[in-house]
């Protein structure tokens, strides 16, 4: 493959152009949904209707596969980077195998039902409908990188994999300890929603709706299990970094050529840091078609990391495409781009991201990312729990504030920021977090433990699902893949973050591949510039959104404090870019879902 002699460079505003037909938040609502329970009355689009089931299919390719058998009936999202391994293990061979993998899950639940799941690896949220024993299960891929949602009130629950797809069968009451945790964390964690009778099933869990009548008049029973868990599994502690860097290196390089699509050429979200580099470096090596990097800046007022991106690119002699996001792109798309979130996601990057996915549509169809490094190998961001807690008689901070405080949002600004009868009810819930914070393994596991389970489920893989699904597009995060997870969590954490030396043992895998400029720089993170955004291009604009007494959130914020932070009143630390841009995407949200 040969570089590319001159970089391609765009401009959202200029270049831009959306894949989908104008009708594009229409179209995006999930093409499957599943009511349970009550279907009488359900007509609309059913495609298949028996006994308490209905399922309705609002796009025509949308197909329910059975089982060979005809004993179950599947139907869902589902990609399976290990098909190889598992049509050997039903005794077919890949060169005469015709099927998708909505049939091969077929072929696998009817020999083994749900048995087979711990056999899957990739990324799947799906349904099967048990004809004989009239039980209904719901799937999720081990790390979430495909979602369910489901409504858990009522004698109909409703299904399906975007919560656009339920929205007329839920009240619009709010979940007020989702609104805090969201605060909290610019995403909303674990098992709720923003919405109070919507819950979204875990990763690595099946629920099982089974046919019984009502224990409570208007309420269907459910039982819940996990067919895995993350769980701390030091190995080999005794080996060296360079021995666990090889074993990575060598699942690395097995999971990326199962990513990379066949006969077409890959993309590679490219910011120049370690993670998003190793991905496109084994990409260039794995891949025998072209291989499309892209990257994207702020324009010439603000910093970015141009000089890397470029260098890796350079190195890897990808076709390497430039995206200029402005100001006024980051504002008027948010709309758009809060319309195809399940919940809201108050991290500024939700914009460049959908941007940067349509630009990449126009060259390739699948595109890889980087997501997952910092989670699994140690990233900088654990640093500040690992100093509370050799210093917490100082700081005086248990850990759950401490992590809260970490996200560096709103934590802190609860008791002001909230209408006073909002925190009282909000303020001694319990939190998601607890169990894992207070778990017995090794300190920096469990903060690892608690970024993947909770942050790359139900911030980061969500995101890349959705917003690379809105631009017609297939995002793959190998190093969130299930097999990456399980392995991080048996390497000794000093050799993940040690010190100010963050992901050694990734940096040890890799070594091999990058120049020593990548390898050696610090982690900076890709910084979104929304607080010279608020304070030089969306002041105006902001106090109308957000001080307005219609606001959506207006019945549970003060809004003086919102002013503050508008006026940027004792902004010592330069945080309030952030805050308000978490609450100016979670009120175009509300707006968008009334």
């Amino acid at each position: 493959m040969s570089p590319k002699k001159s970089f391609l460079n765009y401009k959202a505003s200029q270049k831009q152009k959306s894949s989908l037909p104008p009708n594009s938040l229409v179209e995006f609502a999930s093409s499957w949904r599943i009511a349970w329970g009550k279907t009488d009355g359900i007509e609309d689009n059913t495609a298949w209707r028996e006994g308490r089931i209905a399922i309705i299919c609002s796009n025509p390719n949308t197909q329910i596969i059975l089982s060979p058998s005809e004993k179950f009936a599947v139907v869902g999202d589902i990609w399976l980077s290990n098909r190889l391994e598992l049509l050997e293990k039903v005794g077919i061979s890949a060169k005469s195998w015709q099927g998708c993998d909505r049939q091969l899950v077929a072929q696998l639940w009817e020999r083994w039902g749900v048995e087979c799941l711990p056999l899957l690896a990739g990324m799947f949220a799906f349904a099967v409908w048990d004809r004989e024993g009239q039980v209904l299960r719901l799937a999720r891929d081990r790390t979430g990188a495909r979602t369910l949602y489901y409504t858990d009130v009522g004698a109909t629950r409703w299904i399906a994999p975007q919560q656009r797809a339920i929205a007329q069968y839920h009240s619009r009451a709010i979940d007020l300890t989702a609104l805090r945790d969201y605060l909290c964390c610019s995403f909303v964690p674990g098992d709720r929603t923003l919405w109070q009778q919507v819950r979204e099933l875990r990763p690595g869990t099946v629920l099982s709706f089974p046919d019984e009548l009502p224990k409570q008049a208007g309420c269907l029973s459910h039982t819940m299990s996990a067919y895995w868990e993350l769980r701390e599994q030091v190995a080999e502690a005794e080996q060296s970094l360079e021995w666990h860097g090889a074993r990575l290196r060598s699942l690395l390089d097995e999971i990326v050529r199962e990513y990379l699509p066949a006969n077409q050429p890959v993309g590679v979200f490219l910011s120049g840091g370690l993670d998003s580099s190793c991905i496109a470096a084994l990409a260039a090596k794995f891949h025998d078609r072209p291989v499309h990097t892209y990257s994207i800046h702020f324009g010439e007022e603000c910093a970015n990391e141009l000089e890397f991106s470029s260098l890796v690119a350079q190195h890897c002699q990808t076709q390497h495409h430039i995206l200029e996001i402005s100001f006024r792109d980051m504002w008027e798309k948010l709309p758009e781009t809060m319309a195809y979130l399940d919940d809201p996601i108050g991290d500024p990057l939700t914009v460049p991201n959908l941007l940067l996915a349509r630009m990449a549509r126009e060259s390739v169809e699948v595109v890889l990312n980087g997501e997952g490094g910092d989670p699994c190998f140690g990233g900088p961001k654990n640093q500040p729990m690992l100093i509370n807690s050799l210093y917490n008689s100082v700081t005086n901070l248990d850990s759950l504030p401490a992590y809260l405080i970490s996200f560096q949002k709103c934590a802190a600004d609860l008791p002001q920021l909230l209408k006073p009868e909002i925190w009282a009810a909000v303020k001694t819930e319990p939190s998601v977090f607890s169990a894992d914070l207070n778990a017995s393994s090794n300190y920096l596991n469990r903060l690892m433990a608690l970024n993947i389970k909770f942050k790359g489920a139900d911030q980061i893989l969500t995101k890349v699902n959705n917003l690379t699904q809105a631009a017609d597009l297939h995002g793959r995060s190998p190093l969130f893949d299930q097999r990456i997870v399980d392995l991080s969590m048996t390497i000794p954490p000093e050799y993940k973050l040690s010190g100010v030396v963050e992901k050694a043992v990734l940096k040890q895998a890799v070594a091999n591949l990058l120049p020593a400029q990548i390898l050696d720089r610090p982690k900076s993170g890709m910084l979104v510039p929304v607080q010279l955004g608020f304070k030089k291009f969306w002041q105006r604009e902001a106090k109308g959104l957000l001080l307005s007494k219609k606001a959506a959130i207006a019945p549970y914020f003060n809004q003086s404090a919102i002013g503050q932070w508008l006026d940027y009143e004792g902004d010592t630390w330069g945080r309030y870019g952030v805050k308000l841009w978490l609450l100016t995407s979670l009120e175009i949200w509300l707006q968008g879902n009334k």
